[in-house]
């Protein structure tokens, strides 16, 4: 049924007539009429009753018909989208992403991207996870990519990937053959932590305030590449999640074990984009190609 009767169904409805809609779609009145009787054939119900006055759709026909225009409408909504995307030349996306995204699977989504959008022009401005919620919201950035700990009305997650908290460490640490570990057992180890910690404002801090007093942290940053080369250089132990230190673990320089402690949210990484603005075909490109680099990770082990 999903096929030519659509049109042929809508103009005869419009039209009053199957000899006026035969020749708005110039085509032969037998034709049109040959469909419908074949789908009312198929239905098993009639579309029109039929009198010497013209015809007059059935209930069922007014369904079908609410259905027929829903999917036309659809189909012509769909064929412009087609035709945007087909001629996508130009244009500008922003991204408002935390350092860690951008320092890992960024780069590998805005090569996909820009292959497929060669005339397409990019900026990205690395910031803190509540900063990223808000230029998403204020429609200073296009997209935004962090962590979804907390929400805005004015934003809505395009889709999401679970990244929980963990022990980032040298393969040679004490601690690096244990499966899981409690905040508890860092008490004796110097710790690496963003910068926010200092001032109270971390996930961990807003979650487990009691245990975090007893955690020594010796390096204070927001600068991802240094934390990591701090770890590395065995300064600390870090407390991140696994996206932006992926590569080190799959390499086997560092080892991610999973933070069990009930306090401690299980984040999840968020693209953002604006619940009240539309998403032109670019923004959808490159949500698309940021979820497509993230899809493939295992960030929970």
């Amino acid at each position: 049924m999903h096929s030519i009767f659509l049109r042929y169904f809508d103009e005869v409805v419009r039209q009053g007539s199957i000899r006026k809609a035969a020749l708005i779609l110039n085509i032969s009145s037998t034709s049109v009429n040959r469909k419908i009787l074949s789908v009312e054939e198929q239905l098993g119900v009639k579309l029109f009753e039929r009198n010497p006055e013209g015809i007059k759709l059935t209930q069922v026909g007014a369904l079908v018909l609410e259905h027929c225009r829903k999917t036309l409408l659809d189909y012509d909504r769909t064929r412009v989208t087609i035709d945007e995307f087909r001629d996508l030349r130009t244009g500008h996306v922003s991204v408002s992403t935390v350092d860690s995204i951008a320092n890992s699977i960024l780069p590998e989504a805005l090569e996909r991207f820009t292959d497929s959008t060669p005339g397409v022009s990019i900026s990205v401005i690395a910031a803190q996870p509540d900063e990223v919620l808000e230029a998403v919201a204020s429609g200073a950035a296009d997209i935004g990519v962090g962590f979804g700990y907390s929400t805005h009305p004015d934003v809505r997650i395009a889709s999401e990937k679970s990244s929980p908290l963990g022990v980032l460490l040298r393969a040679d640490h004490p601690l690096s053959e244990r499966r899981s570990l409690m905040l508890e057992d860092l008490t004796s180890y110097n710790l690496v932590r963003t910068i926010d910690a200092r001032g109270h404002k971390s996930i961990i801090d807003q979650n487990i305030n009691d245990m975090t007093a007893h955690l020594t942290t010796r390096y204070f940053t927001n600068t991802l590449s240094l934390a990591k080369r701090m770890i590395l250089d065995g300064k600390g132990i870090g407390i991140y999640t696994k996206i932006g230190f992926h590569s080190d673990v799959a390499s086997g320089s560092l080892r991610f074990i999973p933070l069990l402690d009930k306090g401690i949210v299980d984040l999840k990484i968020g693209v953002f984009v604006s619940s009240k603005l539309g998403m032109d075909p670019a923004k959808q490109l490159l949500c698309a190609a940021i979820e497509s680099a993230l899809s493939p990770l295992i960030l929970d082990s």
